[in-house]
């Protein structure tokens, strides 16, 4: 699996090689642009030296989220989001024993399973769980029965409307111009 989100040769391959990585980036995907997002976990293991689980949740809060700011930052709300993501890892070291991947392999569950397990996760909500679900399904090779149906209208093929459609420049431009089209849609009057 090679993943093509950030722009970012070394982002990418992190993303690529790490599933707490590619957890974190997913979760890091709010209110900043997916590439920033996606990038964030790299600059985490840049500056701690590791974007493991057990080292993130470990950190000192205060200092961590001094690793958020540093520029470029990690994200425009460095405290709230840096305190999410010690979350994340403390969940992750806590009740998957370390292991992101475990969320979606473990015990062989399917897409429905693998969904539920995403949003008991801190910071994932219904529809980052889902987009997740997707990108999972569609360019990671997970193969849990029932993960389109899982994952919604984001499970599609070919239906650009998440991160997990995006594998180049083009399908990148593809997924902005559908959420800025679902945008527009939802500001049009109703009537």
């Amino acid at each position: 699996m090679a993943l093509h989100i950030t722009g970012d040769p070394a982002a990418d391959e992190l993303l690529s090689t790490d599933p707490f990585a590619l957890l974190t980036g997913m979760l890091l995907d709010q209110q900043v642009p997916m590439e920033t997002a996606f990038a964030g976990p790299e600059k985490i293991r840049e500056r701690l030296g590791s974007i493991d689980p057990a080292t993130i949740a470990d950190q000192d809060p205060e200092a961590f989220v001094e690793v958020f700011k540093q520029r470029p930052s990690v994200h425009r709300f460095p405290g709230s989001m840096a305190g999410r993501v010690q979350a994340l890892a403390s969940a992750v070291r806590d009740d998957w024993g370390g292991d992101a991947s475990a969320i979606w392999t473990q015990g062989d569950p399917d897409g429905a399973e693998v969904l539920r397990r995403l949003q008991a996760l801190p910071g994932f909500g219904e529809q980052k769980a889902k987009i997740f679900l997707a990108l999972l399904g569609k360019q990671c090779g997970l193969q849990a029965p029932g993960w389109r149906e899982a994952a919604g209208h984001y499970g599609v093929d070919g239906s650009f409307a998440s991160v997990a459609d995006i594998v180049d420049p083009e399908s990148l431009a593809k997924v902005r111009a559908t959420k800025q089209a679902a945008k527009a849609a939802a500001k049009a009057p109703k009537g």
